[in-house]
């Protein structure tokens, strides 16, 4: 395993396990702080640029967003990963692509879906902060 590292690596594919566990962290940190809303946390998380599309087409800022959380209109009660994975296209940008099965109660009732996403990170000002969301429902497994 060590040798296939090395290979990657002068191939010119570098490995940082510690920014992806690094992004990683803050993506967790992100849904924590969605399913127990806090205005503090969420405005430290989320970039004051924050574009967040919802699978059902809804554009929140990181205004409207922080307030749809914390006034409890929509409540993120279950985020369970199926798949994620990290990279990096850009000095100070990460990309968080998968699949996660989210349940999320608003005043329309209980979705609860798999979404397939993309999240985009930005390093500001030394830390990760959430810049961009965009998410599409994917239709239920054929038995």
């Amino acid at each position: 395993m060590k040798h296939i590292v090395t290979l990657l690596c002068i191939l010119g594919f570098p490995l940082h396990a510690a920014d992806v566990a690094a992004i990683l962290a803050a993506d967790d940190a992100r849904i924590a702080a969605m399913k127990a809303p806090d205005m503090g946390k969420l405005s430290a998380i989320f970039s004051d640029n924050l574009h967040y599309a919802h699978s059902n087409g809804v554009v929140d800022t990181k205004s409207s967003f922080v307030d749809i959380l914390v006034s409890g209109r929509t409540r993120y009660l279950e985020y369970d990963h199926v798949e994620r994975k990290a990279s990096f296209p850009a000095p100070g940008v990460a990309l968080v692509s998968g699949r996660a099965r989210i349940q999320a109660a608003s005043e329309k009732g209980v979705m609860d879906s798999v979404l397939s996403y993309l999240a985009v990170w930005r390093l500001e000002d030394g830390k990760w902060r959430f810049l961009a969301w965009q998410s599409c429902k994917l239709p239920p497994a054929n038995p």
